[in-house]
C-alpha cells in the first residue's frame, strides 16, 4: 500500500458535517442506549440526557478508566460492584487500599485502581474535605490530564460523558473506524497527532452533540466496524470509506510487525504449616500486579529442576526452608509484554520464619481467609485447585 493511496482525503473538514449527522442518524436507531449496559451514561430516571443535562463525573471517571484496555462486556460488572462499594467521592478516598484491590480482582492493569484511590484522595484534599463541595468536579481538559492515570482519550471521554464537553476521543474503537474511513497507511499509533485531528473535526462539525457523537463513533467500532468481518453493509459511513471503495476494510488498521514474547517458567510454592494454615505475601507496589497477594516463587533458571526452582525462590524471598510435594497444577498465563507458566507444588514448612525479603510483608492464613485478599487472576485458579484438592468448598472473594 502506497502512501499515494492515502492522500485522496487527508483532510476531513469538508466531509464532516455530513459524516457526524448520518453517523448520529444511525447511532439514534441502532446505538448501545441501554441502562443495562452502560448505566454511567443515563441520568437518575433512567434517561439518556438531554445535551445540557449533566450526569455523575464520579460514575463516568471510573467506567473510563476501567474500559481503558479493557471491554465493555467485561467491565459492566466490576463497574457496578465497586459503585456498590465505593458510591461516593468520600467513600473510595476512605477506603483501605486492599479493599480497593479486592473490587479490582480480576480486571487486571492493577495500577489503574491504585491511581483512582489515590487521585480520590488527592481531590479531596484539594476541597478540604468539605462535603459541600465534593460534586464540584473539574470542568476542563488541564484539570483531568494533570491526575494520575488520565490521558487525553479518557478525559475527553469523561468530559464529553458527564458534562457533554466538546472534546474528542481516540480509543481502539475510533481508531479503527477512522483508520478504515480514510484508508490510512500505517499503524494509527504512529500518527496519533493526525487520527486526533479527524476525530476533533468530526466533533467540531456538531459541538452541541459531543456525548452522542463520541458513543456513536464508539458503538460503530463496537457493532458493525468489527476488527474480523465487518458489517459494511450496515454502515452509515459505506459510501464514504475509503477502505470499503477498496475492497480491503480488514486490512485496515495497518499493524505494526509482531514482535517476539518472551516466556518464562515460574516456580510456585503452596506452603502450609502444621496448623493448616497456608503462606502469602504482598507484592510490593512498584511494578506489575503491585499491592496484590499471591503464593511465594520466581523464575526457573536455565537447567533447573522446578523442585529446585521453588526451593531457592522460597529460600531467597522468604528466608524459609520447605520440603516440595506433589504438583497441584500447571497455570498458563499471557500479559501483553510476556507469556509465563506457573508449575505449582503443595510445599510443607520446615524451618525459618517467613521474611518478607522480596515482598511488602508475608502472611500464614487460614485457608477461608484466602477470599479476603486481593489476588492476581492466576492465583485465583490456584487457589480453587488447593480447594478441590483438599475437597474444600470454592472461595469466592
Amino acid at each position: 500500500m502506497s502512501q499515494q493511496s492515502n492522500v485522496e482525503h487527508p483532510d476531513l473538514s469538508a466531509l464532516a458535517p455530513e459524516l457526524s449527522l448520518s453517523l448520529l442518524a444511525w447511532w439514534d436507531v441502532n446505538g448501545r442506549k441501554n441502562p443495562a449496559l452502560k448505566p454511567w451514561m443515563f441520568t437518575k430516571d433512567g434517561r439518556w440526557p438531554e445535551p445540557h443535562e449533566q450526569l455523575s463525573a464520579l460514575q463516568c471517571w471510573i467506567a473510563e478508566v476501567m474500559l481503558q484496555q479493557t471491554q465493555l462486556q467485561v467491565v459492566l460488572p466490576y463497574w457496578q460492584r465497586w459503585m456498590q462499594a465505593f458510591p461516593t467521592l468520600v467513600a473510595l478516598a476512605e477506603a483501605d487500599e486492599q479493599s480497593v484491590l479486592l473490587r479490582w480482582q480480576g480486571l487486571g492493569y492493577y495500577s489503574r485502581a491504585r491511581r483512582l484511590h489515590g487521585t480520590a484522595r488527592l481531590l479531596l484534599a484539594q476541597i478540604d474535605g468539605d462535603p459541600s463541595k465534593v460534586e464540584l468536579w473539574p470542568q476542563d481538559l488541564d484539570s483531568w490530564l494533570a491526575l494520575p492515570g488520565i490521558g487525553r482519550s479518557t478525559a475527553g471521554g469523561i468530559l464529553s460523558s458527564a458534562f457533554n464537553s466538546p472534546l474528542a476521543i481516540l480509543d481502539g474503537n475510533v481508531r479503527r473506524v477512522l483508520a478504515r474511513l480514510m484508508a490510512h497507511w500505517r499503524p494509527p499509533m504512529r500518527d496519533q497527532a493526525l487520527f486526533w485531528t479527524w476525530s476533533e473535526t468530526l466533533i467540531a462539525a456538531l459541538p452541541q452533540r459531543s456525548r452522542d457523537l463520541n458513543q456513536a463513533l464508539m458503538d460503530l467500532g463496537a457493532t458493525l466496524c468489527t476488527p474480523r468481518n465487518p458489517s459494511c453493509d450496515d454502515c452509515p459511513w459505506q459510501t464514504s470509506c475509503a477502505a470499503y471503495a477498496a475492497g480491503s476494510p480488514e486490512f485496515y488498521p495497518v499493524k505494526e510487525a509482531p514482535r517476539s514474547i518472551p516466556f518464562q517458567v515460574i516456580g510456585v510454592g503452596v506452603v502450609r504449616n502444621g496448623d493448616g494454615e497456608v503462606l502469602i505475601d504482598q507484592r510490593l507496589n512498584e511494578g506489575l500486579l503491585g499491592g496484590l497477594w499471591e503464593f511465594p516463587g520466581g523464575k526457573q533458571e536455565p537447567g533447573e529442576a522446578i523442585n529446585d526452582t521453588i526451593r531457592r525462590e522460597l529460600r531467597e524471598e522468604l528466608a524459609i526452608e520447605v520440603e516440595v510435594e506433589e504438583e497441584l497444577i500447571t497455570v498458563q498465563h499471557a500479559y501483553s509484554h510476556k507469556k509465563l507458566r506457573f508449575v505449582v507444588h503443595l510445599c510443607r514448612w520446615l524451618s525459618g520464619e517467613p521474611q518478607p525479603l522480596a515482598s511488602q510483608q508475608v502472611r500464614w492464613v487460614q485457608l477461608e481467609e484466602l477470599g479476603n485478599f486481593p489476588f492476581p487472576a492466576a492465583n485465583a485458579r490456584m487457589i480453587a485447585a488447593l480447594m478441590d484438592h483438599l475437597g474444600l468448598p470454592s472461595i469466592h472473594a
